[in-house]
């Protein structure tokens, strides 16, 4: 019989709620519901509409069990965000976007009793203002009647996976993101957590992918009209599911997970907490069965949807396809950007960023949409080569190929400049890594499928990928020399 696993897999602006099945050797997904993840502003903050949120998950679980129904759960969120809950197991508020300005200036504050230096040597995380690090820091110093009521605290995973179990538990992949984890203990750092005046008691037991946080709580298992079934911990932080559906048997990969972030990275068996691996703006993430997933993040389709999203507000509704493809028309090398560049992290006007980034290098300014598309593209491309050699670089292993993974793998253009930048072949697929991976892990923990190494073999005969090829990596030598000078100006 087939099993089926109820996927919950939220992004950035949208979740979607799927069926992963396994029947007869073979894998399959079905979307059965998709909503969006629009945030909102409470008490000056911008915040994840919680409420909506769970209200939405709540109609999926019933459209499942309409549809034939679910053996296990399980859930898998983007990194850093939490909620807190207090003495009588409430929320005591919207869990707060990291996109808020709230950690403004607070890293430099930490940094003051713990240097940027030593906290990626004990976490292996890259210090980003967005941490969860800096924003209980936040807490502490600005809003300390609310961490004292506080209870616990759930990264959003694991909160998702409360509201339907009532356990309170941290995975582990998602809890890395935090950069209060000790990357070689694999447990909180306590000794960080005291120095920074958190209450200890927020933070919750470890539980690992592949464990179960309990079972759906008796109330909503009467009020679906079902059997209480098992809540899965998967790789609940959203890039390490991706991973899992990576298509490949070797032991040494390089993938790009192609999101509102793009993730650019390699799996290995321990963490690289180096001063170089710190300098090359690398961090060490927390992987399926005790890996590490060693990655940059770059700020990737972001850049893209921000541009769509500018040329809406001015009364061009372009599509994606649109956009791509008056990018291919225009001419190539002229302009680059920096897309980790602080100035495009913020929403609002991204074109006009583009170009002042442009004209404050000493650059040519795209002044049409293609330019300012084909700009974004190749600057994208650009750093993914420039990434793959810095990884290779610091592990010693040869990558002869990128597996692009993820929404963003869509974009045909993007796959194949990516390989003719990085000078090997991109290999684009699956386009729903993530809740593939999730639904992977549970199957693997069910006992359904043997193992992560069978579960990838089954994706790589399942032909949902595509490969492009480097013909013309020659011709962007130049380009890489004047992207690198641009972003070291």
């Amino acid at each position: 019989m087939a099993k089926t696993i109820l996927v919950f897999d939220f992004g950035a602006s949208s979740a979607r709620a799927m069926f992963c099945r396994y029947e007869d050797g073979k894998i399959s997904l079905e979307e059965i519901h998709r909503f969006e993840n629009r945030p909102v502003t409470e008490n000056g903050h911008l915040c994840w509409d919680i409420d909506e949120l769970w209200e939405q998950m709540k109609i999926a679980i019933s459209f499942g069990v309409f549809n034939g129904g679910f053996d296990a759960i399980s859930i898998d969120t983007w990194g850093v965000d939490f909620g807190l809950l207090d003495k009588n197991g409430e929320l005591l508020g919207k869990p707060v976007h990291y996109r808020d300005e709230r950690t403004n200036g607070m890293p430099e504050e930490v940094y003051a009793r713990f240097p940027a230096e030593d906290l990626f040597m004990k976490s292996g995380i890259q210090p980003m203002n967005i941490n969860t690090i800096f924003q209980l820091h936040y807490l502490a110093k600005h809003e300390t009647n609310t961490l004292f009521r506080a209870e616990k605290m759930l990264m959003m995973p694991d909160l998702f996976a409360y509201l339907l179990t009532g356990q309170t538990r941290s995975e582990y992949t998602e809890a890395t993101t935090s950069q209060l984890i000790d990357a070689k203990a694999k447990g909180w750092n306590i000794k960080l957590i005291e120095g920074l005046e958190l209450p200890k008691r927020i933070f919750c037991p470890i539980i690992h992918p592949g464990e179960v946080y309990g079972t759906l709580k008796q109330e909503l298992a009467d009020e679906f009209r079902i059997e209480p079934v098992p809540v899965y911990a998967c790789c609940s932080h959203d890039t390490a599911s991706a991973v899992l559906a990576v298509p490949t048997q070797d032991e040494h990969f390089a993938f790009l997970s192609c999101g509102t972030w793009t993730l650019f990275g390699t799996e290995l068996k321990r963490p690289i907490v180096t001063k170089e691996a710190l300098d090359m703006g690398l961090t060490n993430e927390g992987g399926y069965g005790g890996t590490t997933t060693l990655l940059k993040n770059i700020m990737g389709l972001w850049l893209i949807q921000e541009t769509r999203r500018y040329y809406k507000k001015q009364g061009e509704d372009y599509s994606f396809a649109d956009l791509e493809r008056m990018a291919r028309e225009a001419e190539p090398f002229v302009s680059f950007i920096d897309p980790n560049d602080q100035s495009f992290s913020a929403p609002e006007d991204m074109p006009l960023k583009i170009q002042e980034f442009c004209r404050r290098t000493g650059q040519r300014v795209p002044e049409t949409v293609g330019e300012v598309m084909r700009c974004i593209y190749q600057s994208l491309a650009c750093e993914f080569a420039l990434t793959l050699e810095k990884i290779s670089a610091l592990t010693g292993y040869k990558y002869e190929r990128i597996h692009m993974i993820g929404g963003g793998t869509k974009d045909k253009l993007l796959c194949s400049l990516t390989a003719q930048a990085a000078g090997v072949t991109a290999v684009a697929g699956p386009v729903e890594a993530t809740a593939l991976g999730n639904g992977i892990c549970t199957l693997v923990a069910s006992g359904e499928i043997e193992s992560i190494a069978k579960a990838r073999e089954i994706i790589i005969s399942s032909g949902l990928t595509e490969e492009f090829a480097p013909t013309d990596h020659d011709k962007w030598l130049p380009a890489l020399e004047k992207y690198k000078s641009i972003i070291t100006k």
